[in-house]
């Protein structure tokens, strides 16, 4: 091929994206679509993920018929819900794993968010940001005891990450106890504290160092507490859910959490709480470390933190532990953690959960939400297993995954979006907008009741 046709034919090319870009962005600019519109939008969706993105994806979700004619492509969101291309509104009690708690766009987030986009979108990285200190101010007095000292990231893996180099640097331990069912991230650090075979296995060896027992057996955590200790491996951290999430909403036994505070303390090991699924006022308290009256070492947060409008996360730490910082503040660092954008979004999030009573309104609804389902479950015993939570935080287990997964897309159908935990695939988890109203809590729990009515066992 000659220079002249290659130069060409990449000319052509070039010509070609542009004009696709030119197209994508003037559909993100309309605040309508047509019925053609939408069309070409669920191809071009299914399409990428084909040939792009991952065709995994396309059968893994519950929509997409074999050939792609159908397919439930996202476009909007507004409240509780949120709407495909196609103008059908579902109630989103999946929440994006729980990223919503304040809503989906929540006016005050995305006014904080555009407010500081007109000013300056990233730091220099050289200058000191204002938001990164004022956000880190508030954190301290808003996180339990004397929490105190933060770190930015952009994701709860991120926060995991920066607490598992943090406690290393404290205390120079090398061993980390984490517990079954958990779920920490899928980075190689936080991986290793992560519990499913599954993700784990094609990527091992993993961080040397971790011991996993059974949640929620404090006898086996002593054990591997004194044993540790016994053989020279004394333990640097121990690292859990204080309610798992993607276990199956699993809830600690009574006093559990406060016995492994003890333990910690006991053989002088730090207490970190990943607090990323259930912290942000979803439980019915600002953080489950509240609600079970216990204070942790190292916080992690992320997911609701940036108000669903940004990626965002932190660790706050006591300043025991985190002055091991102190000396060098480059030992860890990120480009985009902290950034003025997902502050301004994270401090617009804290003072709307505050100003709005949500996490008192998360508890209030989540009782009732709770009970109506229990409710709605009655004669069917033999598909349900149990339903539990706290606030807003509810998990369905059932005997089988096939109903699960069953129950779930008979509920899609009827426009209500919940989905099954990643660690559990028996649980189906509600996790709506802590602004949901009651009666979308209603119509949730008669399409809940009406579906199990109709699924096989």
């Amino acid at each position: 091929m000659s220079i002249d046709l290659s130069r060409e034919l990449k000319k052509e090319q070039n010509k070609n994206v542009s004009d696709y870009i030119n197209k994508v962005l003037s559909l993100i600019e309309k605040e309508e679509i047509n019925e053609e519109e939408a069309g070409w939008i669920t191809k071009e969706t299914v399409d990428g993920f084909r040939e792009h993105v991952n065709p995994g994806f396309l059968s893994y979700r519950k929509t997409v018929t074999k050939d792609g004619q159908f397919a439930a492509v996202e476009w909007s969101d507004n409240g509780s819900c949120f709407k495909d291309v196609n103008g059908k509104e579902y109630i989103d009690c999946l929440g994006g794993f729980g990223i919503y708690n304040v809503g989906h766009r929540n006016p005050k987030v995305v006014k904080a968010v555009t407010d500081q986009l007109k000013r300056q979108a990233l730091h220099s990285q050289d200058l000191l940001d204002p938001l990164r200190a004022m956000l880190a101010k508030i954190l301290a007095d808003i996180t339990p005891g004397d929490l105190k000292y933060a770190f930015f990231t952009n994701s709860g893996t991120e926060s995991v990450e920066a607490a598992l180099k943090l406690a290393k640097m404290y205390s120079e331990r090398t061993t980390f106890i984490s517990t079954t069912r958990a779920f920490h991230g899928k980075s190689l650090g936080s991986l290793s504290g992560t519990a499913k075979g599954m993700f784990r296995k094609p990527f091992l060896p993993l961080i040397p160092g971790f011991r996993h027992v059974p949640f929620g057996d404090i006898d086996m955590m002593r054990k591997t507490f004194e044993v540790c200790s016994s053989v020279g491996e004394d333990v640097a951290a121990v690292i859990l859910e204080p309610i798992q999430g993607e276990g199956g909403i699993i809830l600690p036994p009574e006093n559990y959490l406060k016995e492994v505070r003890e333990l910690c303390d006991q053989f002088g090991a730090l207490l970190i709480f990943d607090e990323v699924q259930t912290g942000m006022g979803r439980t019915g308290k600002m953080f489950a470390a509240d609600l079970y009256e216990v204070v942790p070492d190292i916080i992690c947060l992320a997911k609701a933190f940036g108000g669903g409008v940004m990626p965002a996360g932190a660790i706050v730490a006591k300043e025991e532990v985190f002055k091991s910082w102190f000396e060098n503040p480059f030992m860890h660092t990120t480009t985009f953690g902290g950034n003025p954008l997902a502050c301004a979004a994270a401090i617009a999030t804290i003072g709307v959960l505050i100003e709005e009573k949500l996490p008192e309104r998360a508890a209030e609804v989540g009782e009732y939400f709770l009970e109506e389902l229990k409710k709605a479950a009655k004669g069917h015993e033999d598909k349900v297993l149990e339903i539990r939570g706290k606030g807003l935080m509810i998990g369905i287990e059932f005997h089988k995954d096939e109903i699960g997964y069953d129950v779930s897309k008979g509920m899609f159908d009827l426009g209500v979006l919940v989905a099954g935990t990643l660690i559990n695939s028996k649980t189906i988890r509600i996790e709506p907008s802590l602004t949901i109203r009651y009666e979308e809590v209603d119509k949730v729990v008669s399409t809940f009741k009406q579906v199990l009515s109709q699924v096989s066992v």
